[in-house]
């Protein structure tokens, strides 16, 4: 289990894609360090195309960052379920990701270009 967060401007221009489309595109991501795991990169919701997101019934509990709710990805070449995930009111000291989409790097490219 991680020891810490910090939540950091992520620096120059991102990408997310997935089903042969560009969901968005922002140079306002911010990067999540979770102690020794891979930093997970948050995109702001303005900044993606949130026609192709429907939200889920699905839902995860952090103890560190509160309840994550979930999003499908739907293109013309399919269905991604549940690989998006968004904290609505995240907890005290994580404010700064809420409003914000992560995604499930085996599913999704996040790169940045």
């Amino acid at each position: 289990m991680a020891d810490h967060i910090t939540i950091t401007p992520a620096g120059g221009q991102w990408v997310v894609r997935a089903l042969g489309a560009v969901l968005g595109e922002s140079r306002n991501a911010l990067s999540l360090a979770e102690g020794d795991l891979a930093p997970v990169i948050y995109f702001p919701r303005d900044d993606m195309a949130m026609a192709f997101f429907g939200k889920t019934d699905k839902t995860t509990t952090d103890p560190r960052k509160g309840e994550a709710t979930y999003y499908s990805i739907h293109g013309k070449s399919g269905v991604l379920e549940n690989v998006a995930w968004s904290y609505e009111t995240p907890k005290p000291g994580m404010e700064a990701i809420a409003g914000h989409l992560a995604f499930a790097a085996d599913k999704v490219t996040v790169e940045k270009v």
